[in-house]
């Protein structure tokens, strides 16, 4: 039975490394400086929770930034009498004076455009061009020299001590919800320690404290930038927020797996290394102030979005969200192009028009989901994604362009849209499938040998290929299934040492390694043809080869793509074709072309013809199958009475188009020629 600490005050209590707290319910607690560090809390509830510091770190940790508040104001004051120095008969003074002063100017522009670490960045690079002009310089360069070398001793660490004190204003607003008075107390003291150097340098110098007044208005400023989320003072408010974090609840470790944070207070609070599948943030207060480590609670949209529950039209693009949960959350217009989302809860979430292009959903529950209008281009579904209930009338397999901002839609018919749970249905994928995607320059011969290599090194991974796509004008992916299991970065990464080291060779020395391999020719001639066509071409019910492998089989819909059998029915039927024109001889002249060499004009004319349909084309090629099958006997009367009835049929097929047509050109030229060699003439 889960165990009941709900309402109590657990202050300071340690739960380290208990392993019984799984379904614990802590709702209501005050859990503040409490120690679950490596506490097994899954399922634990914590809504309404209060964690964070106790009193007695509140009131050590703002001593300390009271500390940090006054040795601030100390050095503010040192850096106004270096520059106070401009106003001294010595040269060499005023030179450093000047030169402290360009230091700092050059400091605070820079920080305030580009962040602290730039900041120190420029000023250590005008130190040690000071350090040089005084190391190297002669006569008058060397007076002036000797100044600078005197500051560059004092400014590194006058600014180094400015940038304590806007840590000290930075913690002092970490500690501002924990002890509302310290924040007051801690700008007053650092106020009060600018106005105290004004009056000292007046009283030493004559001048008024406008450098130090300058300093600790500065650090005001960084300190509250930093804590309200400025990634270029990122630094400050890291180590701030580690500071006022010491001494409070520490789940360090812990996992919490569907956790139940719902209104809970987590200032002060320490998420280093936790494990965050599926916890639930809705409503947090203060979640901008925990230590997130490197978990998905470091970026601040990502605890906006979890906290509201409204990402509409955000950027998430590349993010790491495995395990996020953002259950019924509006996430309409967002974005996560290349997004990891594994593991994620997304149940009743509304993903309308939704980027989903390479986002990774391995064992994501899709529960619910709206995802009328997202683009799923190359998304990262499996067998483990939840598809249930999903609610869709319509999807885009490709981003939007301005020439085609409805790209690839499905249901193709704009008129149409999927009945309750018919989108699951039609996108259920091939699951575990190895995406082998070439590009520049494909080698249809090299593709074929080496996955015909990588499928007889790897029995254990059952590859059949499942689908080919052309991508732009000479790009094509391969796609394969695979064995659960499989390490597809290694079969992959295998895959193309093998293919670039093929394609490097000529094609004399890769003929060498087809010999007469039924199964490379085939495959090969089938990606040949993947390149000709404008379309997707995915293999339908046709079994190609009965050898393990190439087994090229699978559903007419694959991962989400429609397919079109005619077009994998045709890349079947040419690589058929060509497998029996490379059965007969080469003509013996160079210059009078045999069965085989005018076959094989033939058929890409007929491949190559936009005049034809699909359907048409896969006929055309039938008949040049059977030429090819009757010229390995031209002379035979069987064979004969075969060829005729093939090219009476081609030029069937071939009549009504257009005169124009290439094919009907090809058609006219080789057809008589054919017919000559089989003795028809």
């Amino acid at each position: 039975m889960a165990l009941d600490f709900s309402g109590q005050n657990l202050r300071g209590r340690n739960f380290k490394g208990r392993q019984d707290l799984a379904g614990a319910n802590f709702s209501y607690a005050d859990i503040r400086g409490a120690n679950f560090t490596n506490a097994n809390l899954t399922g634990a509830k914590f809504s309404h929770a209060k964690a964070g510091l106790q009193r007695r770190w509140v009131i050590g940790l703002v001593i300390i930034s009271f500390l940090l508040s006054g040795l601030s104001g100390f050095l503010w004051a040192f850096n106004n009498v270096l520059v106070s120095r401009i106003f001294s008969s010595s040269s060499e003074n005023q030179i450093a004076g000047w030169v402290a002063l360009v230091t700092l100017i050059v400091f605070f522009v820079i920080t305030i455009r580009q962040g602290i670490i730039v900041g120190l960045g420029a000023v250590t690079v005008t130190v040690a061009v000071a350090v040089a002009l005084a190391v190297t310089g002669t006569g008058a360069v060397a007076v002036a020299g000797a100044g600078t070398g005197a500051v560059a001793g004092a400014v590194p660490v006058a600014v180094a001590f400015a940038g304590a004190g806007a840590l000290a204003g930075a913690l002092a607003g970490a500690l501002a919800g924990a002890f509302t008075r310290a924040l007051a107390g801690a700008f007053a003291f650092a106020l009060a320690g600018a106005l105290a150097v004004a009056l000292a340098v007046a009283s030493t110098s004559g001048e008024g404290g406008a450098v130090a007044g300058a300093g600790t208005l500065f650090s005001i400023y960084i300190s509250w930038r930093a804590m309200k989320g400025d990634q270029k003072y990122s630094l400050i408010r890291n180590i701030a927020v580690a500071f006022a974090a010491t001494g409070g609840t520490s789940f360090r470790g812990a996992d919490l797996t569907n956790a139940d944070f719902t209104q809970a207070t987590l200032k002060s609070t320490d998420f280093r290394n936790t494990i965050l599948i599926c916890s639930r943030w809705h409503q947090a207060k203060m979640l901008d102030r925990v230590r997130p480590g490197s978990t998905y609670l470091q970026n601040l949209q990502v605890r906006q979005l979890l906290v509201t529950g409204q990402g509409q039209d955000k950027n998430f693009d590349r993010q790491i969200l495995r395990g996020i949960n953002l259950q019924k959350a509006n996430l309409a217009d967002a974005s996560f192009i290349g997004a990891d989302l594994s593991e994620a809860n997304l149940q009743d979430a509304d993903l309308s028009r939704a980027k989903l292009k390479q986002t990774q959903l391995d064992g994501t529950d899709l529960t619910g989901a709206t995802l009328t209008g997202a683009y799923i281009e190359d998304w990262g579904i499996t067998n483990t994604t939840k598809l249930h209930g999903v609610r869709c009338e319509y999807i885009f397999m490709r981003l939007p362009t301005k020439e085609d901002p409805d790209p690839l839609r499905k249901p193709d018919n704009k008129q149409e849209i999927f009945a309750d749970g018919d989108f699951a249905d039609f996108i259920k994928p091939i699951f575990d499938t190895l995406d082998l995607y070439h590009n520049q320059g494909v080698d249809p011969r090299a593709v074929a040998i080496a996955f015909k290599n990588l499928a007889e090194n790897h029995p254990e991974a059952e590859l059949e290929i499942v689908a080919m796509e052309k991508r732009g004008d000479d790009k094509i992916l391969l796609r394969a299934k695979t064995a659960a299991g499989s390490d597809k970065s290694q079969l992959s990464a295998e895959y193309f040492d093998d293919y670039n080291q093929l394609k490097a060779l000529s094609q004399s020395q890769q003929l060498l390694l087809v010999e007469k391999d039924k199964r490379i020719i085939s495959l090969e001639n089938m990606v040949d043809t993947a390149l000709k066509q404008p379309k997707f071409y995915t293999q339908g019910d046709t079994n190609v080869s009965d050898i393990s492998g190439i087994n090229i089989e699978g559903s007419s819909n694959v991962s989400g793509i429609a397919g079109n059998n005619s077009i994998a029915n045709l890349g079947t039927i040419s690589g058929n074709v060509s497998i029996a024109l490379n059965q007969l001889p080469d003509a013996t002249d160079a210059e009078k072309p045999g069965i085989k060499e005018l076959l094989s004009q033939l058929q890409d004319a007929i491949i190559q013809s936009t005049y034809l349909s699909e359907e048409d084309k896969a006929e055309a090629l039938e008949q040049v199958n059977s030429l090819a099958e009757a010229g390995k006997n031209p002379q035979e009367s069987t064979k004969q009475k075969t060829a005729k009835t093939a090219i009476t049929m081609l030029k069937g097929i071939f009549t009504g188009l257009p005169a124009i047509a290439s094919l009907v050109e090809a058609g006219n030229k080789l057809l008589p020629a054919i017919a000559k060699l089989f003795g028809l003439g």
